[in-house]
C-alpha cells in the first residue's frame, strides 16, 4: 500500500508535529506533503531525514511570516498537490485546513483532526492579529471564503479521527461528520524511565507554545501577585508577542527558560510542585499528560480537552476561572494534598504512544481491509 502523509507546515515542533512524527514511524516510507518547511526550525530537525514535499508556493510563504496573512492562498496550496498515485493519504489537519489535494478514484483519505481551524470559528487564537480594523476587515473577508472551502473539502473525506472528544464535537458541529477519537501519542514509558527518583523543588511550571491562547499572560500576572516561583518553557509561534512580554517580566520569581530538550522538559515536569495549564479551550493538551506521566499533579482550566485527561482531585485540580483567587486556592490544595505519584502516572497510560499506534493501525485495517 502506497501511503502519503500531509501536514500544515514544518516549522514549530508542537503537539501536532509529535503526532505526525509517530505517524511517520508507523509508515516510515511515506513522504510528507506540506505547505512549506523551514530549514533549521525545531520541526524541520525532527523531519529532515524524511522526504518532505513542499507546495509550489513555499518560497513565498516562508518570507518573514507571510504564511499567516497569505492564508487566502490555502485553496491554491493544497489544490496544486497531486496525490493520485497513493492508496492511503493521512492528513494531519488543523489551522491551515490541509485538505483539497488531488486524489485518485481509489485513494482512501483519513483526516486526523487536531481541531477545525480555530480562527475560522470564533475560538481564541494564537495571535490577536485582528486588533487593527483594516486587518479585521481583511480577515472577515478571507475567513468567509475559507470557511466555505473548509466545509466543502471536509465533505469529501469519509474517515475522520479526532484527537479528543472535545474536537470530535467540533467536527460534528462545523462539518456534520462523525469522528472516532484516538488520543495523541504520549511518551509515557520514556518519561517514567527518565524521571524516576527525581525530588520535588519549590516552583511551578508551564510548558507551552508562546501564544495568546494558552493563558500564559494571565499566569504570569497571577504568579507575580501571589509571589510564587514560576518557570516557563516554550517556543514563540507565528506573530505572537508573548515571548517579548515574557522576557520583560522575567525576574527572580519568574524564569523563562526558552526551548529545552525533551529530556530536560521531563525532568522539570518531575521536579515541579504542579504543572499549570490555563488555556480556556484547549483542543486536547499533550503536555498535561506528559506532566502526569512524570508523576506530577496538574492545575488546569476546567474546559476543553483538559477535562478528558485530568481526574479532578486524583491527578490534579480543575479550576472554573482564571483568577488570582482560583489559582491561589488551587495552589493551596496542591500543597496540602498528599498526591499519589503512582495514581497520577497510571492515569497517563491510557494516552501512551504504543496505544496510539495500535489504535491507528486497527482503524486503518478495519476501514480498508479488502472485501
Amino acid at each position: 500500500m502506497k501511503v502519503a502523509l500531509v501536514h500544515d507546515y514544518i516549522k514549530e515542533y508542537g503537539g501536532a508535529e509529535r503526532v505526525l512524527k509517530t505517524l511517520s514511524e508507523i509508515y516510515p516510507d511515506a513522504p510528507i506533503y506540506t505547505a512549506f518547511a523551514v530549514n533549521g526550525s525545531t520541526a524541520y530537525k525532527e523531519f529532515k531525514n524524511k522526504k518532505n514535499i513542499e507546495s509550489s508556493l513555499s518560497p513565498i510563504l516562508k518570507i518573514w511570516k507571510l504564511y499567516s496573512p497569505l492564508r487566502f492562498l490555502i485553496p491554491v496550496i493544497w489544490g496544486s498537490m497531486d496525490l493520485t498515485k497513493y492508496d492511503l493519504v493521512i492528513t494531519s489537519c488543523s489551522w491551515y485546513v490541509t485538505r483539497g489535494f488531488k486524489v485518485g478514484p481509489k485513494t482512501k483519505v483519513v483526516a486526523y483532526c487536531h481541531t477545525p481551524p480555530r480562527w475560522l470559528y470564533g475560538y481564541e487564537t494564537s495571535v490577536g492579529f485582528t486588533k487593527y480594523w483594516p486587518v479585521k476587515v481583511y480577515a472577515a473577508i478571507v475567513s468567509h471564503f475559507i470557511r466555505i472551502y473548509d466545509f466543502n473539502t471536509a465533505q469529501k473525506i469519509k474517515y475522520w479521527i479526532a484527537n479528543s472528544i472535545n474536537v470530535k464535537n467540533r467536527i460534528w458541529k462545523f462539518y456534520r461528520k462523525e469522528a472516532e477519537v484516538i488520543y495523541p501519542p504520549i511518551e509515557v514509558e520514556e518519561i517514567k524511565k527518565q524521571t524516576k527518583d527525581i525530588e520535588k523543588e519549590n516552583f511551578y511550571l508551564i510548558v507551552s507554545r508562546l501564544v495568546g491562547a494558552k493563558g500564559i499572560n494571565e499566569a504570569i500576572n497571577i504568579a507575580e501577585h501571589l509571589g510564587i516561583n514560576l518557570k516557563i518553557v516554550g517556543e514563540s509561534h507565528g506573530l505572537s508577542d508573548v515571548k517579548d512580554k515574557l522576557e520583560k517580566k522575567t525576574n527572580g520569581k519568574i524564569e523563562y527558560l526558552g526551548l529545552v530538550s525533551d529530556e530536560e522538559k521531563y525532568k522539570l515536569m518531575a521536579k515541579t510542585k504542579a504543572f499549570l495549564a490555563l488555556a480556556k479551550d484547549e483542543d486536547f493538551g499533550m503536555t498535561v499528560v506528559e506532566a502526569q506521566a512524570a508523576g506530577t499533579p496538574v492545575v488546569a482550566f476546567n474546559g476543553g480537552g483538559f477535562r478528558e485527561s485530568v481526574i479532578n482531585g486524583k491527578t490534579g485540580i480543575l479550576i472554573d476561572e482564571i483568577s488570582t483567587k482560583s489559582l491561589k486556592d488551587a495552589i493551596k490544595k496542591i500543597e496540602e494534598t498528599k498526591w499519589s505519584r503512582e495514581t497520577i502516572m497510571n492515569n497517563s497510560k491510557r494516552f501512551s504512544k504504543e496505544r496510539f499506534k495500535e489504535e491507528m493501525l486497527q482503524f486503518i485495517n478495519e476501514k480498508f481491509k479488502k472485501k
